[in-house]
């Protein structure tokens, strides 16, 4: 009924354990572990395995070091990190174009709905900004790219949901590719991209929740669109050469 237990190395047993007190909350955030000689004792192990396991829990970014210092202190990982390790794993995973764009489907209009009900004055003006930077740009593709994410990641934050805000990542870094070859290739991208923001940018400020969500609805659906007229496939690979250059 039951398979034998594996055999798990001591170094992750004691990242397992410190990441255990972390997620518990037991270590919070900001809090200085003891020194690799003390938690040595304390698991009774050598202090290269203490060592290895404390880089593990580093690189993951539940630990970290401050300025100029040696010693680690509990962190909490950071959106670019975790939408980082996530957008590689979806290309890993051989994530289509269209299944990027399903989940910007379902996901970015709740993003608006929520935006538009609980900005506040200072969240809304970093989305008109966002969408400012993208109206000035019209010949640099690649700082317009940039300007689209600073746009749905200002969105985002104007949500005051941090699953939204760490759901964004990950699509957008995958979202990037296709989007400079949409802006590159279609005459009109710019522009419905442009309108679209601005359309969202005044249902936010108006606090209008319905056209905030059904403006992002049809913006998304123009991706798509852009994607057929850019001759990208909307079965390629995220991680496939879309001849951006």
């Amino acid at each position: 009924m039951f398979d034998p237990l594996g055999y798990a190395p001591a170094y992750l047993r004691v990242s397992e354990a410190i990441r255990d007190r972390i997620l518990r909350r037991d270590l919070k955030e900001g809090q200085a572990l003891p020194t690799e000689t003390e938690l040595a004792r304390q698991f009774e192990v050598n202090r290269s395995t203490v060592r290895e396991a404390l880089r593990k829990l580093e690189s993951s970014g539940l630990l970290g070091r401050r300025a100029g210092g040696k010693r680690l202190y509990v962190t909490r990982p950071t959106r670019e990190s975790v939408g980082g390790g996530l957008s590689q794993a979806l290309a890993l995973h051989e994530t289509r174009v269209v299944d990027v764009w399903e989940a910007l489907q379902a996901v970015q209009p709740g993003i608006a709905q929520a935006a538009a009900l609980r900005r506040t004055p200072a969240a809304l003006e970093r989305l008109a900004a966002a969408a400012r930077r993208f109206a000035g740009r019209r010949a640099d593709r690649d700082h317009a790219v940039e300007d689209v994410a600073d746009f749905f990641n200002a969105l985002g934050e104007a949500s005051d949901n941090l699953v939204f805000v760490l759901l964004n990542e990950p699509l957008l870094r995958l979202l990037k590719p296709s989007l400079a070859v949409i802006i590159d290739r279609v005459a009109q991208a710019r522009g419905r991209i442009e309108t679209a923001q601005k359309h969202i940018v005044n249902a936010v400020a108006a606090k209008d929740s319905e056209t905030a969500a059904a403006w992002m609805t049809r913006h998304v659906r123009d991706f798509r669109r852009g994607y057929e007229v850019a001759g990208i496939p909307l079965s390629s690979e995220v991680g496939q050469d879309l001849d951006v250059a």
